[in-house]
């Protein structure tokens, strides 16, 4: 089973010119590869092969975008939206390899990563080599799971059809700068309109402009086996359906950049009607509350850095004349966003109070209930208090994200750990940590806690190996080598028991791994010169 990473990925105007350089990589890898053959399909129609560029260069091209996106000051990794996400993201995988969507050979060699992003626009989109970027902002406007599901597929089914490969092969005649262009014009364009005109190098910003989006027939590619796939994995269809209709609805009024999902996804008569013809096709049915995407939307908008007064407007909206009048959804939500907004505004005890107000108002429901617990327990850590966060996990639900192994919600997990650390039981938390980081070696999040937790039970050598695979899992290959130098180097002065011999000997060993990584990269980089 693939390990999937949860973080966060924002393309801030400021970087997207330095990022131009990064997607020349598109055409000028394509020099250096043979022909793929066509990739496998279902019995639906295909759209043709992806040309010329195999999925080992696709994917090398996708890990030089994200090795680069990794080090966006924006950059976060939120382990609640991140597990939620990631339970909707393995279902869909399941059942686009139910559906034959996803051939052995990208199944097994693209990243499947989603990463999100902090940025409050509504928007997500898919990269070179199975990587995805999912914004915050839409994360906080859907109102089910089923709607982000439908999202999620839409952009799954880019990448399993291979749709930007196909983009760059048709534009074999362009010159390289273009095809760069292309890859990261679309990501800067869903941002700012303007930012993807001013990747523009000789004039060129029409040709880029029309290679901005997908095509229609891929858009509605997207749409059909997407649709397939979201139902195969035991989502509700009506969630494509209203989805589609908030984004007709907002098409209506795109003028500014909060919906830039309609700019690089634009909206087509053709597929307004595929998706009308379903909706009728469907039993038309209020749609079941869905406590637990409220929760996750709350979080998502108050994470997102909506300002001081926005902040504000949200801690103060439960005292509000007939908030308790609402439905309950949009009451959970509220107090969610509330809670979390007196914790960024400085005020725990008032956002505890909140949280514990949630908690009682989702108490009859389970997967609402527990990201309610989760969130009364990272107050809790915050106001110096871990034995109470403890006493909030023990005993808690397994979620329905929990690895199959067992092993507690990755959320439930860090959170466990930095309380263990507080209450002088590193020795615990380190344990609990190695087992998952053992599953989860791309895992950068619980790779610097378990560094924090060795650190606290004075295991300095292992604590200088962890801290090593923190950006090795980011593709930072020369960070890597600096922090297992520095583990060399401290192993050399205070050699220590059999133990640390062990780890002395697994920190040689990834420290040659990340040189022959680092070497590699930079003959990639001198190949592209």
């Amino acid at each position: 089973m693939h390990r999937l990473t949860c973080s966060c990925l924002c393309l801030n105007r400021r970087h997207a010119t330095g990022w131009l350089a990064l997607a020349l990589l598109a055409s000028q890898a394509r020099a250096q590869g043979d022909v793929a053959a066509p990739v496998g399909r279902s019995g639906l129609p295909s759209l043709g092969d992806a040309g010329a560029m195999t999925t080992l260069e696709e994917r090398k091209l996708g890990d030089a975008i994200i090795r680069e996106l990794y080090r966006d000051p924006d950059y976060i990794d939120d382990p609640v939206i991140g597990e939620y996400v990631d339970g909707l993201w393995r279902a869909l995988l399941a059942g686009a390899r139910a559906r034959g969507e996803l051939p052995p050979e990208l199944d097994e060699r693209y990243a499947w990563a989603v990463l999100l992003g902090r940025d409050r626009s509504i928007n997500a989109f898919a990269l070179p080599g199975g990587y995805f970027g999912l914004h915050l902002g839409l994360v906080g406007a859907v109102a089910s799971r089923d709607e982000l599901a439908s999202v999620l597929a839409h952009e799954l089914v880019h990448i399993t059809q291979r749709h930007i490969p196909r983009l760059l092969s048709a534009q074999d005649r362009q010159a390289p700068l273009l095809l760069a262009a292309m890859v990261l014009g679309a990501i800067a364009a869903s941002k700012n309109p303007q930012a993807g005109a001013a990747l523009a190098v000789g004039g060129q910003a029409a040709v880029i402009q029309q290679q901005l989006n997908f095509s229609r027939d891929m858009e509605r590619e997207a749409d059909r086996i997407g649709y397939g796939v979201m139902t195969q994995a035991g989502f509700a269809g009506q969630g494509f359906v209203s989805m589609f209709e908030k984004l007709q609805a907002a098409s209506r009024i795109n003028d500014n950049s909060d919906w830039p999902y309609l700019r690089s996804h634009p909206l087509t008569t053709q597929r307004i009607a595929d998706m009308q013809q379903r909706q009728q096709s469907l039993a038309r049915q209020a749609p079941p509350v869905d406590l637990e995407a409220a929760l996750v939307a709350g979080r998502a908008r108050a994470l997102s850095r909506p300002g001081v007064d926005v902040l504000r407007a949200w801690a103060g909206e439960p005292a509000q004349p007939g908030f308790a009048s609402r439905p309950l959804a949009q009451r959970a939500g509220a107090l969610y966003a509330a809670a979390l907004a007196q914790a960024q505004l400085r005020d725990l005890p008032k956002a505890q109070a909140l949280a514990t107000q949630l908690a009682l108002a989702v108490a009859g429901d389970g997967p609402a209930a527990q990201q309610a617990r989760l969130l009364q327990a990272e107050l809790a850590l915050q106001a110096g208090e871990p034995a109470q966060v403890l006493k909030l996990l023990s005993g808690a639900p397994r979620p329905a994200s929990a690895d199959v192994q067992g092993q507690a919600g990755r959320a439930a997990l860090l959170l466990r750990a930095q309380a263990l650390v507080g209450t002088g039981q590193a020795t615990e938390a380190a344990g609990a940590l190695q087992t998952w980081v053992s599953d989860h070696p791309r895992d950068a999040g619980a790779w610097q806690a378990l560094a924090q937790a060795h650190g606290a039970a004075g295991r300095t050598l292992r604590a200088l190996r962890a801290e090593g695979e923190v950006p090795m899992a980011h593709m930072d290959y020369a960070g890597a080598v600096d922090r297992w130098r520095a583990a060399q180097d401290f192993s050399r002065r205070q050699p220590g028991d059999n133990a640390d011999l062990i780890e002395a000997s697994i920190v040689d060993t990834r420290l040659r791994a990340a040189q022959a990584a680092l070497k590699q990269q930079q003959l990639d980089e001198m190949k592209r010169r």
